[in-house]
């Protein structure tokens, strides 16, 4: 009868012990837990084609996307001439505003450069990618913008004399680079393919 009693304590210790055993290796594998980084979902683009945009008005024509659209958008004002190039499967839009030089060049490019600085609350960096084509008369500059600004990328070209042309990138999004990222790319590769395609009539 005493060995009976004394076996109990003995059996309901080595169970504490193998409790607290556990719960420490336990807590121990736990401190090594690292969490994932977030994820995107994947986005399968097409190669990059191009057709020929052409209009009367206004007295420009360029190469776009096959996958864009062209919206033209009015203005009361008869110097300028506004229209947008649609990425509808991307929720991407660029706007184009097109004006016509009258004595106003100084105060054009200064305006413009205004607008895209104004990203610098949230960009990590603007790069300006000047761009010169003498034989057709078409100068201008490219801007990157890195970081979760509003618009990543845009752009001014002019003959400095009679035309004045100025587009945007924006996505119907919160701004997230890293997101996105590959369609950002995508549309990078039309929008310089635009500017070095852009002949004045």
């Amino acid at each position: 009868m005493n060995k009976q009693q004394s076996n109990k304590p003995i059996r309901l210790s080595a169970y504490i012990y193998l409790g607290i055993i556990t719960v420490v290796v336990g807590m121990l594998s736990c401190s090594n837990y690292s969490p994932k980084p977030y994820g995107y979902f994947r986005i399968d683009l097409p190669e990059n084609t191009y057709t020929r945009f052409d209009s009367v008005y206004p007295p420009y024509t360029f190469e776009i996307s096959t996958y864009a659209q062209v919206i033209p958008r009015h203005s009361k004002n008869s110097k300028e001439n506004w229209l947008d190039i649609v990425y509808p499967q991307y929720n991407g839009r660029i706007y184009c505003s097109y004006i016509k030089i009258d004595n106003d060049f100084r105060k054009l490019s200064e305006e413009s450069r205004d607008l895209v600085y104004k990203h610098t609350v949230r960009a990590d960096a603007i790069i300006e990618h000047p761009y010169e084509n003498d034989e057709e008369k078409v100068y201008g500059i490219f801007y990157e913008i890195t970081g979760n600004a509003a618009s990543p990328m845009q752009f001014l070209l002019t003959d400095s004399t009679s035309h004045f042309l100025r587009g945007a990138l924006y996505f119907n999004a919160i701004p997230n680079a890293d997101s996105i990222a590959p369609v950002s790319k995508f549309i990078e590769k039309d929008l310089k393919h635009l500017v070095e395609t852009l002949r004045w009539k």
